[in-house]
């Protein structure tokens, strides 16, 4: 009954190589020159980005057992979708949570653009807008969005798994970091001091 979400799991975690080797730009041009190189670490960017979003779904939709809030759920209205039985509850309680992720995941990707999303490949610290505030928008999005849709969809391994999403966050944020340091030095190191990683500071740090 658990496959799915255990094939989901060890697919999220099976896709953390692939991303460490997407930012590896350096290494990879040096290795196989540039043009092999930027081949191999988009190939690797397309494979992990993906692959995260789609490992993700599956946890949220994979068969597990209900998660129940004791004495309320069970007294409240179910709205039917698809094959899915909502909590009005969990409806209410997950669509702003869902709505401010998703928030941040298109704002994050939109002022970066797609191609930096999916390759991994910055030309430039991105230091305005969303970015002054928090140095990972879209995984902070993620984060959300995965809390909230857990909580919607009553996924009980799911919502359970949120601290090894987390986990696999701050270590795509962390290698990440690590190789933009070396592409763009001190520029980097000083933006990194000032804003926080994976949860937004509501006022810049002057």
């Amino acid at each position: 009954m658990y496959l799915l979400f255990l094939i989901s799991a060890i697919g999220m975690i099976s896709i953390i190589p692939f991303y460490f080797w997407s930012l590896e730009h350096k290494k990879f041009f040096e290795h196989y020159g540039q043009r092999k190189g930027k081949s191999l670490t988009t190939i690797f960017g397309l494979i992990s980005g993906w692959g995260f979003f789609l490992f993700l779904f599956s946890i949220w939709i994979s068969p597990q057992p209900k998660l129940n809030i004791p004495f309320i759920t069970s007294s409240l209205d179910f709205i039917s979708f698809f094959s899915f039985s909502i909590s009005v509850l969990h409806l209410m309680i997950s669509l702003p949570i869902i709505l401010v992720g998703a928030w941040f995941g298109i704002i994050g990707v939109k002022e970066t653009s797609l191609k930096v999303a999916e390759t991994h490949r910055p030309e430039k610290v991105i230091d305005t807008g969303v970015y002054s505030h928090i140095r990972h928008p879209q995984y902070f999005g993620a984060i959300l969005s995965h809390i909230g849709i857990s909580i919607l969809l009553s996924s009980l391994y799911s919502i359970i798994s949120t601290p090894i999403i987390i986990l696999i966050t701050f270590l795509f944020s962390w290698k990440e970091e690590k190789e933009l340091k070396k592409e763009f030095g001190k520029e980097y190191e000083d933006y990194r001091r000032m804003v926080p990683m994976l949860f937004p500071r509501l006022r810049k740090k002057k």
